[in-house]
């Protein structure tokens, strides 16, 4: 059945990136696409989902480019209204000419993620999809591609309307019983309620410690590379990367301020940062590059932390090793640097409980490569959902919260503020995919009664 259009006018825009390539796709959507395309390609009729080779021209009739469009027509398309593509031969010049020649002839320039949103508006995706769709573009790693494409398929919709269904059940027992207020709940029905919310509870807070661990694999894992002046940081980012990035000099505090570089370890693109080395400074420019480092390593999954093996421990390296310990919560490696100069006299005992490397630029950086890999993929494993936004972890966070006070209520027999707790959660947990309808409620109490009531 075709369905109405959400909107009056038809948007038009380039979807491939912008650059040279094989080819650019034309996407234009809305009520006026076709009449557009048919003027674009001087045909009379285009067959949906078909192919068409033609030559697209402008209103002087001067060829553009001979293309191949393709009709979708509503609802079977990306966003629900007609949508015509047209695959052109890649170039700027060529695309930005076609949507020259749509918008003169009546449509517009689309705004950014508009096709989504109307494909969200006209129900052919839930918020869950969009936002998958919108992290698998920027994805970092192949494990997060996998991870989004469970959510492409369905998984997190499908997770959350489980727990919406459970919990409207729920309510609508309750909503019942409190009609009866003089009467206490039934016990087998209390506990019944009880065992379903510690269940539901028990999923969401899985969910939040799955999406925590592997939130580095969604959008990207960061490395520090942290030191005390002239340790050989420096060193390690140019093997890191290959080629010289970072100045090399035997004066401390050549390196002023973080340097950012991205890095593909494995599967893995990572952003790995060289700081400045870390010492206590009166010279201003060096203090605002030392603040920056210590800011990267609270903000980095992993530490690489480079000690001088030529020379013994001093205050600058005390002062590492306190940073550390406030760190124990990130993946922590010693690099041993300047093996080759060990001047035997360097007290490992203080870094006894991390683990460590020897090195020295000379050698492969092969070793220090094997043991951020081993980290970057411990977290990869492929149970549970993860949360791939912000949103998502805070909704559930607010729906975990009330379905744990609404416990209380219960086991008290508070049945207003447990169904106002309950109704909480719903609207949390809705919030992922959908807002909540209090027909539901309806639907649910009504649904239990037999044929003919």
């Amino acid at each position: 059945m075709s369905i109405e259009n959400n909107f009056a006018d038809s948007i038009v825009a380039i979807a491939t990136p912008c650059g040279s390539g094989g080819i650019s796709i034309v996407r234009l959507s809305g009520s006026n696409s076709l009449n557009i395309a048919k003027k674009l390609t001087k045909k009379d009729n285009l067959q949906a989902r078909f192919a068409h080779l033609c030559f697209l021209k402008d209103s002087q009739n001067e060829v553009i480019d001979e293309a191949i469009v393709i009709y979708f027509k509503n609802p079977h398309s990306f966003t629900g209204e007609d949508v015509v593509e047209f695959q052109t031969h890649g170039g700027n010049m060529v695309a930005s000419m076609i949507v020259e020649e749509c918008i003169n002839n009546g449509a517009r320039l689309a705004n950014p993620g508009e096709f989504s949103k109307r494909a969200f508006l006209n129900d052919k995706m839930d918020l869950t999809k969009a936002e998958a769709i919108t992290a698998l573009i920027d994805a970092k790693s192949k494990e997060a591609v996998k991870l989004l494409s469970k959510q492409l398929k369905g998984e997190l919709k499908d997770f959350v309307e489980e727990i919406r269904d459970e919990l409207v059940e729920i309510l609508a027992f309750i909503e019942v019983n409190i009609d009866y207020a003089e009467e206490d709940l039934p016990k087998d029905l209390e506990n019944q309620i009880l065992q379903k919310l510690n269940n539901i509870q028990e999923k969401l807070s899985q969910t939040l410690i799955s999406s925590s661990l592997r939130e580095g694999m969604i959008d990207g894992y960061k490395i520090s590379i942290i030191g005390k002046p002239n340790v050989g940081k420096s060193t390690i980012l140019n093997k890191l990367l290959s080629f010289d990035r970072a100045i090399i000099s035997d004066i401390a505090g050549t390196t002023r301020d973080t340097i950012e570089e991205s890095l593909r370890i494995g599967a893995h693109l990572v952003k790995i940062v060289d700081t400045a080395g870390i010492r206590e400074s009166s010279e201003e420019i060096e203090k605002i590059g030392i603040q920056r480092s210590i800011k990267s390593s609270y903000e980095s999954d992993i530490i690489l932390a480079v000690f001088d093996l030529s020379r013994p421990l001093d205050d600058e390296d005390g002062k590492i090793i306190s940073l550390l310990k406030e760190l124990q919560d990130k993946d922590i490696i010693i690099i041993y640097n300047k093996k080759d100069k060990d001047s035997g006299d360097f007290d490992k005992k203080k870094l006894k409980d991390f683990k460590s490397l020897l090195f020295s630029k000379e050698q492969s950086i092969e070793e220090i490569v094997k043991s951020i890999k081993a980290i970057l993929d411990k977290n990869n494993f492929d149970d549970g959902l993860v949360l791939i936004s912000k949103r998502q972890v805070d909704a559930v966070k607010v729906a975990n919260k009330a379905i744990k006070e609404s416990i209380s209520n219960l086991e008290i027999e508070e049945l207003e503020l447990f169904a106002y707790n309950i109704n909480d959660a719903i609207t949390a947990i809705s919030s992922i995919t959908k807002s909540f309808d209090r027909d539901e409620i309806l639907d649910k109490m009504f649904g239990s009664f037999c044929l003919g009531k």
